[in-house]
């Protein structure tokens, strides 16, 4: 999966957590948290999102690496297969 494949996937799963929030649009190197408002849970519902569909561990340790969508496409890039 290539980047834009994985922002688009990214920013669906954004938008299925925090609808109207304006994904698309956040700076790719903003915290997401702080960026669409959303709380803890919001952001747990996130990971699981991409876990179920992208079909890959994400252990909690690793949760900080996705709070920019730029962090997310970078880690997920390499857990995700081409």
């Amino acid at each position: 999966m290539n980047e834009t494949e994985l922002r688009r996937v990214i920013v669906e799963e954004l938008d299925n957590v925090a609808p109207g929030a304006g994904a698309e649009s956040v700076n790719p190197k903003d915290d997401i948290r702080t960026a669409l408002d959303i709380d803890s849970m919001d952001f747990l519902n996130f990971i699981t999102a991409l876990h179920t569909k992208l079909k890959v561990e994400i252990p909690e340790v690793d949760y900080p690496k996705l709070v920019t969508v730029a962090g997310a496409i970078e880690y997920l890039a390499a857990k995700v297969p081409a």
